[in-house]
């Protein structure tokens, strides 16, 4: 009965990773949120939801298989000497790589915290309303003229920088980039893709650490139903990739910021009446 309860839940949190991991909203924090209103009724954990990000980050993967290509193949050809560095593509390329290397850093220095302090729920619910601000207010003010092609290196950097805030629950890795692309000038559509690609080495790398690690260790979940999840997490990610794009390259950002606000005042009212644990 407990097994099956397991995998059910194991389900229910992979369907949650797919629709959320995209969207400027934190899947972090809608797992950690999630997890407490489940049978069980616990942290699903950093490794859990670092290893079911390989399913949903696989799924952009395949998205942009033909933009990865074109990056990759530009990017090897400008380390040969065979494509200048400051081709787009090749830029891109190169700035993917620096900007993965803040969030390598902070996570492995603030690992301890990352796994403990950073989940409880008071900070997850104070950067879901924080970041909603400050989302609402890139959105208004940037002028929305640049495309990936101008991308420059101390507009990649920051990018990076702003990607490690999502170590915070309740940050959101698309938020953090999106809003950084955004206050810097360029469009909803191209903030929201490099944010896509930039995520593309540091959440394979921390999922294959965590899958890793997680070996003889006991925790919520075993593999096989963290397996499910991440397979779920991929088929729903897909699809909700291809909405989003052409979701914000019409519309605001303005429904996620007010979602996000109110969930975040939804978990102040609920941690205040002791409801769920923090």
């Amino acid at each position: 009965m407990v097994l099956g309860v397991h995998w059910i839940e194991a389900a229910i949190l992979g369907l949650v990773q797919g629709l959320t991991e995209f969207l400027p909203v934190s899947s972090s924090a809608h797992l950690r949120i999630v997890g407490e209103f489940l049978p069980n009724a616990q942290d699903p954990g950093a490794a859990f939801t670092a290893i079911t990000q390989l399913g949903t980050e696989t799924a952009v993967v395949v998205y942009f298989w033909r933009d990865i290509v074109r990056i990759v193949v530009a990017w090897w050809g400008s380390l040969r000497g065979r494509v200048p560095r400051q081709d787009p593509d090749a830029r891109i390329g190169w700035l993917v790589i620096l900007g993965s290397v803040p969030i390598v850093v902070l996570g492995l220095l603030f690992q301890d915290q990352i796994e403990g302090a950073f989940r409880s729920m008071w900070l997850v619910a104070t950067m879901l309303i924080v970041f909603g601000v400050f989302l609402a207010v890139a959105d208004h003010v940037g002028r929305q003229q640049r495309d990936l092609r101008q991308l420059s290196y101390r507009h990649g950097i920051l990018y990076g920088f702003a990607q490690a805030l999502a170590l915070i629950p309740g940050v959101s890795r698309s938020g953090g980039t999106i809003t950084a692309g955004l206050l810097m000038g360029y469009t909803r559509e191209s903030a929201a893709r490099y944010s896509f690609l930039l995520a593309i080495p540091a959440v394979f790398g921390s999922g294959l650490f965590q899958l890793v690690k997680s070996f003889g260790e006991d925790g919520p979940y075993g593999l096989p139903e963290t397996a499910l999840a991440t397979a779920i997490a991929f088929v729903v990610g897909f699809v909700i990739i291809g909405w989003f794009l052409k979701f914000v390259s019409t519309r605001s950002y303005g429904a996620f910021v007010w979602y996000r606000i109110i969930l975040g005042l939804v978990l102040y009212v609920l941690l205040g009446l002791n409801i769920i644990s923090a």
